[in-house]
């Protein structure tokens, strides 16, 4: 599939829209796929050594 120049692939045949948006949405799900576990790894461990911390202390 060829365009005449850049903005009738952008538009993608009145199309651009509905296209666009559909890889915008999947790349910002991607994204939160990655995103989202580390910062639960991330307040596990912080959780984990406020918890040790505590039992430690005399």
């Amino acid at each position: 599939m060829s365009f005449e120049s850049f903005g009738a692939f952008i538009a993608m045949g009145q199309h651009g829209l509905y296209v666009w948006s559909a890889y915008g949405i999947s790349l910002a799900l991607l994204g939160l796929n990655l995103v989202l576990p580390l910062l639960a790894r991330r307040r596990y461990l912080q959780e984990e050594a406020r918890r040790l911390r505590r039992e430690n202390k005399p």
